[in-house]
């Protein structure tokens, strides 16, 4: 199956190719996933030229992590995805506190074009 409509980038983070000495390139899902990981890496405001930008999630990054705190989280997450990331279809994004002080944040999507379900799991730890 051919996936070039999937994309193609940098990947994430930025990395060389030590055959070629240019940057590392992602593709197809894994483009898909990095595209994910900048949009919730980025804090509204950051980019000059597009300002909204991003994930709101940075705003509780000193909130206890409680259970609202973890909605909260996960509602910024999918506001962020649904309007950044188009290639997916957000199945669930689900988060929840953990004994560690920390929020674990499950993100499962479709990609549009395949109906291929992924899945990306993070680990979302305060900035103290």
């Amino acid at each position: 199956m051919r996936k070039d409509f999937l994309g193609r980038g940098w990947k994430f983070p930025f990395q060389f190719d030590p055959s070629s000495g240019g940057l590392q390139m992602s593709e197809y899902e894994e483009n898909i996933r990095d595209c994910i990981t900048v949009i919730l890496g980025t804090r509204p405001g950051e980019r000059q030229m597009l300002p909204e930008f991003g994930c709101r999630a940075h705003e509780m990054m000193f909130a206890p992590a409680t259970a609202a705190t973890a909605h909260t989280i996960a509602r910024h997450v999918e506001s962020a995805l649904v309007r950044w990331e188009p290639r997916i279809e957000l199945v669930s994004v689900d988060s929840w506190p953990d004994d560690g002080g920390q929020i674990r944040l499950q993100i499962r999507y479709k990609i549009r074009s395949t109906l291929s379900e992924q899945e990306l799991g993070l680990l979302l730890t305060s900035g103290g």
